[in-house]
């Protein structure tokens, strides 16, 4: 089991990250923009770089959803490898069967 604080530092930095996607959209598109003259778009710019860090979607890091597991997680279940392997040994993953030989 991943440390608690590290599972809730991510938990708000995904809550940060929607709070405030709307507000970086429209910047970023403010700078994208070449019509728009050069001083608006590095005052743009600015205003992004004064975002809190942990705003940006980057900084979330994919975690198990019952482990909390950094390392080793698929995309499509959520899961680290560890959490998936036990799962699916008790036939608890629809479609998923556990070689053994």
């Amino acid at each position: 089991m991943a440390k608690k604080s590290s599972v809730e530092k991510n938990n708000r930095r995904k809550r940060m990250t929607k709070n405030a996607a709307p507000k970086r959209a429209r910047l970023k598109a403010i700078i994208a923009d070449k019509t728009l003259p050069m001083e608006e778009r590095f005052a743009a710019t600015l205003k992004l770089a004064e975002m809190p860090r942990n705003s940006s979607a980057t900084r979330i890091r994919l975690r198990c959803e019952l482990s909390g597991r950094p390392r080793s997680n698929y995309r499509k279940n959520k899961l680290s490898r560890i959490a998936l392997r036990d799962l699916g040994s008790r036939g608890m993953v629809p479609g998923l069967v556990k070689s053994s030989w």
